[in-house]
Formats: C-alpha cells, structure tokens, sequence
C-alpha cells in the first residue's frame, strides 16, 4: 500500500502540471493576446510580447509531455482494478497527446509568419488568425479523446475503492460533456459559445478533485474492492 500511495501522489503531482501549464497557456497567454475579432490586434499583441506567446507555446508543450505521462503512472496500480479499462486510458491519452503536438505546427506558425513574411497588415492578420483559429479547431478534435479517456478512467475510481466515488461518476458524466461540446462547436459554433462551461463543467470538477485527492491523500486505506483482469 506504501508504494500504491507513493505512485499516487506522482500521479497527483502530474495532474497539477497539467493544469497548470494548461491554464497558463490556455487561459492567461492566448486570452491576453488573442483576439478572434480582431486580426490587427492579435498581430500586433504577438509583435509586442513575443517571448510571452512563446512561452505559452512551450508551456502547452509541457502540458502535453505531462498528460502523457500522467496514465502510464496511473496504469501502475489501476491496472489491477480492470485491465483492459487501463490499457484503454492509457490508449485515449496517447491519441490525444499526438494530436495536439501535431497541432502545435499551428500555434507556432504565426510566428515564422511574422519573422519571415512581408505580407501587408490585412493578408498578415488574416492569415495569423486563421493559423489560431485552426489551432483551436485541432484542440478541440483532441477533445475527443480528452472524453475517450475520462470515461474509463471514472470507470476505474469507481470500481477500485480506493477514491470517493462521486469523482468517479463526475468523470463519467464527463466523457459525454466533452463529446457534446466537440458536436457543437462544429455544428453551432455561437451557440456553444454559451454553453461550453456547463457542458465540460463535470469533468473539470472531477478531473480537480482527483487531482487534490491524489496530492494531498493518495489512495484510500485497504486493499482494492475489486480486482479483475479483463
């Protein structure tokens, strides 16, 4: 039990650095400087403050490099819960993390646009902007695996007895959060402006609360309530 509690709060602290790389970049350094609406400001935004639109890209490198490896961790003792349910966690994460590093290619290009090209300041806005507008059309085709492995995941907390419960079912209900939101983001955009928060709501809550309880607890005290292999 030592050494499950031990590899838990590795997991734990894996979980952190993926919110926190994933909130610096996601949330202070594209909200900063990105402006949808506004091409010229974006450009502009970037031009200004490049070393901070480069660590944004960096820090969404190591959000990667973490959610990676934050499975295979898990794997470690949840494997013993249901294995072919970790080997399908572990699988989801994969998918996603290749995704989303491929689709750095678009974070990355304005850029070299703007070091490289001499285009004038409507063809450069424009074109910035559609490099990070696909950017996020990518991250968001990762978010189908974001959902994929949430579901065997609360499956796991669930069955294992070795976390509350309810984080397993709120990461559950989060699979279908995410996939709802991936559906409507490209079937109604505007409307999911609105939504969006609610939709993925369950899974942020439950993907928080693992977090804290694997940092600050670990595992519960016993020995797991069900152990099956296939």
């Amino acid at each position: 039990m030592q050494s499950i509690q031990k590899t838990a709060r590795g997991a734990g602290l894996l979980y952190l650095l993926v919110i926190i790389f994933g909130i610096f970049a996601e949330k202070y350094v594209r909200t900063t400087l990105i402006d949808f609406t506004d091409g010229t400001a974006t450009v502009q935004n970037i031009r200004e403050h490049p070393l901070l639109f480069r660590l944004g890209f960096l820090s969404d490198l190591f959000m990667q490099l973490s959610y990676f490896m934050l499975p295979l961790v898990l794997y470690r003792f949840l494997r013993e819960v249901h294995e072919w349910a970790s080997y399908v966690m572990v699988l989801g994460v994969t998918v996603a993390v290749a995704i989303m590093c491929t689709n750095m290619l678009n974070h990355y290009a304005p850029l070299l646009l703007l070091e490289h090209m001499n285009y004038g300041d409507v063809q450069m806005s424009s074109t910035v902007l559609f490099y990070l507008d696909m950017h996020s059309k990518g991250y968001h085709i990762a978010q189908i695996f974001f959902g994929l492995w949430l579901w065997p995941l609360g499956y796991l907390v669930l069955r294992s007895g070795l976390f509350p419960r309810f984080i397993g079912v709120l990461l559950m209900v989060g699979c279908f959060g995410y996939w709802a939101d991936v559906a409507l983001y490209f079937i109604m955009p505007v409307e999911n402006l609105s939504i969006s928060g609610m939709l993925t709501l369950p899974a942020d809550l439950g993907e928080f609360w693992l977090c804290l309880y694997l940092l600050f607890k670990g595992v519960k005290s016993g020995t797991f309530s069900t152990r099956t292999k296939s």
